[in-house]
């Protein structure tokens, strides 16, 4: 049995502006002990994912689906039934430490408190413990700087504090939503490297959410990835990333900056992530899709596995699709109300080293 299994998960809000369906129909599962990406553009609902999963959707948000961890339910238990979960069997690291972390309280209280609730121990042995964390995380002179505040470290010690934290009851599952944001290449490398020695450590299982396909084809075993709010590809790192078998996996993967290449301008995917208070009635990728058929304007295709370990959400051939030609113009994205034609890419280069393309009108609140 897996340790977690996501059955048609959808995530909605409520706002002034609409209903915005951040997460879709997700499916999805993870092994004991085993590392799983998720990528997409902000907006595809990664983080939305796994705010659900600890329970930590806005006060707007609602959930509906099951998430069954460890043959339990979780997915909008009770308070008391998730803090005797959180912390102690599935922890998360967030996105920024410098606003995930109480800057009035010294971070040898804020560890503390993590094991005083949850493992009831006494205030001298938890400091005493957390200082052993910090070791493993390889701060220097622990000891010394468990009682500084966290504007008194760096952005990656600071990250390191939030690791450390997380792993301090030794959860079976680590959600880390993307743990390398703000971090100089060098600190990234770093950190990815002692995630996945801790990760062997103690055991656990890992979801790493990121922008940097990098980070997975380096740290992980299988992939989803998400746009518009569903998965539309998924399967093992590396037969996904040596043949991708959706048109937005292709575009990811050629938006990526390479030193074997010359070319003028960064590539990016044409066309702007959709509204997700309106999504089209079809595939949302549709508008922007090299490959798109005239179903994929009406229907919403559904994920269904052509290899083993391996399944996409796509109308056109798979024979189309990997012989699209990657160094073909870009396609002109096909205007609708949620898809302007007239919005322009902005080319970033360097998304934690992933080479996205940034797009006006994305939900970032909703990533």
């Amino acid at each position: 049995m897996a340790l977690l299994a996501i059955d048609n998960l959808s995530i909605r809000f409520a706002t002034n502006d609409g209903e915005v369906r951040a997460v879709n129909a997700v499916s999805l599962t993870i092994e004991a002990g085993e590392t799983v990406g998720i990528v997409g553009e902000s907006g595809s609902g990664k983080s939305q994912l796994a705010y659900a999963i600890m329970g930590l959707l806005a006060r707007n948000g609602r959930a509906a689906g099951s998430v069954i961890f460890d043959g339990q339910d979780i997915l909008n238990a009770r308070p008391n039934v998730l803090n005797r979960i959180r912390a102690e069997k599935i922890a998360m690291i967030f996105q920024d430490p410098m606003t995930s972390l109480n800057p009035y309280m010294r971070v040898a209280d804020q560890m503390a408190e993590v094991l005083v609730l949850h493992k009831g121990m006494g205030k001298r042995a938890a400091v005493a413990e957390a200082v052993r964390m910090l070791d493993a995380v390889r701060i220097p002179d622990a000891r010394g700087r468990v009682r500084l505040y966290p504007h008194e470290f760096s952005g990656g010690m600071r990250q390191r504090v939030m690791i450390a934290m997380a792993l301090l009851c030794r959860p079976r599952l680590l959600i880390a939503d993307e743990p390398t944001t703000a971090l100089d290449v060098t600190v990234q490398a770093q950190i990815m490297a002692l995630l996945s020695d801790l990760q062997r450590e103690f055991g656990m299982a890992m979801i790493l959410i990121t922008h940097d396909l990098g980070v997975v084809a380096g740290s992980c075993e299988r992939v989803a990835v998400m746009y518009g709010g569903r998965i539309r590809e998924t399967g093992p790192v590396g037969p996904l990333f040596r043949a991708p078998a959706h048109p937005y996996t292709q575009g990811l993967l050629h938006a990526i900056p390479r030193i074997d290449r010359t070319d003028d301008e960064l590539a990016a995917i044409p066309g702007a992530p959709p509204n997700m208070t309106c999504p089209p009635p079809g595939c949302a990728f549709e508008p922007r899709c090299p490959c798109r058929r005239e179903v994929c304007a009406t229907d919403r295709p559904p994920l269904e596995g052509f290899a083993p370990g391996r399944a996409r959400a796509c109308f056109a051939p798979l024979a189309d699709v990997r012989g699209h030609r990657e160094t073909a113009a870009p396609t002109t994205p096909r205007g609708t109300g949620a898809h302007p034609p007239e919005n322009r890419i902005v080319p970033v280069a360097a998304v934690a080293g992933a080479g996205m393309a940034a797009t006006p009108g994305r939900l970032d609140d909703h990533d």
